[in-house]
């Protein structure tokens, strides 16, 4: 059991049976142990009965999870993930740092199972297929499973080569710790010093880290369960990735999932004008703010190429 708890803090810990005799049963086995805080997680947005609401509270819990889901898309997805521009190091740590606090795992982590499933979308390897295993697997039953819990180290081998990134990818649940309490000691401030605002320590905790982290949780999550079952398809690919508005909007432009696997290498994921991509434009005001360079986006000849003529 103490070894059940340390992994909660430490991911070097996790050692996972990989072995051929054992990899059909470790498949879809959970160690309910180690899910125990994602759960709670969930069970303290309850907090809300308690603490109430206010205008301030809901303001800030939405914008965190604007911050935390650009994270997320243009930093962990189309940077670590994808390489779709360069940073120097230095700022590719403070990516990583910001990427951390969606309290999705470490950069190592998150990239090296999207590269995986890159590699076999939709097939039978795919950690997260909807297709192949299902909707609520797809959307969070993977990554509570003992197979996925470890990092694919062999997928980011020029990301290991950092030893800044290693310690956060092993040590990922300090950076939502600490936002989470410097979330409630701005709540015990703000209560302090703005009273007219109506919140405080604990009330901003729950909305601004539970319930924030929560919805971003299960926006990210649609990009898996939905994205490949539920929208229009313009490519050919050889999955059945769709490109579709409603998750494009709520996750800052990954609904485009059907154009994202059809070129992953771009930067933007809307390849006509009219398919809007926050993280895109945020990225472009990165870029000329001179912090990263060289995004990449889809060549035309490529953009135009393996067209489905009759799009349902």
């Amino acid at each position: 059991m103490l070894k059940k708890l340390i992994k909660w803090f430490d991911n070097s810990k996790v050692e996972i049976d990989s072995s051929p005799e054992t990899a059909s049963v470790n498949w879809h086995q959970i160690d309910w142990v180690r899910v125990i805080p994602f759960v709670l997680l969930h069970l303290a947005c309850l907090g809300v009965i308690w603490v109430g609401i206010s205008w301030f509270a809901v303001i800030f819990a939405s914008l965190l999870y604007l911050v935390r889901m650009f994270a997320i898309t243009g930093f962990y997805h189309r940077y670590f993930s994808h390489k779709t521009y360069r940073t120097s190091r230095l700022f590719q740590f403070v990516l990583a740092v910001f990427g951390a606090s969606a309290v999705q795992r470490g950069p190592l982590w998150w990239a090296s199972h999207h590269r995986h499933h890159h590699v076999n979308s939709d097939e039978a390897d795919d950690s997260h297929s909807p297709i192949q295993h299902g909707f609520l697997w797809s959307h969070l039953g993977w990554f509570l499973s003992d197979k996925n819990f470890s990092t694919r180290t062999e997928r980011v081998k020029e990301l290991a080569k950092f030893v800044e990134l290693r310690v956060l990818d092993r040590f990922d649940i300090i950076v939502p710790i600490l936002l989470a309490f410097g979330i409630y000691l701005f709540g015990l401030w703000l209560e302090i010093e703005v009273p007219s605002l109506g919140t405080n320590g604990l009330q901003l905790l729950v909305w601004g880290f539970f319930i924030s982290t929560v919805v971003l949780y299960h926006a990210t999550f649609t990009v898996n369960s939905l994205a490949h079952v539920w929208g229009n398809r313009r490519y050919a690919t050889t999955d059945h990735s769709r490109n579709n508005v409603w998750i494009a909007l709520l996750t800052l432009g990954e609904g485009w999932h059907n154009n994202h696997h059809h070129y992953p290498g771009s930067a933007s994921q809307g390849f006509y004008w009219w398919e809007v991509d926050f993280t895109y434009y945020g990225l472009k005001l990165l870029s000329a703010c001179g912090l990263i360079w060289d995004l990449r986006t889809v060549p035309t000849s490529i953009r135009e190429s393996r067209k489905i003529v009759n799009i349902k």
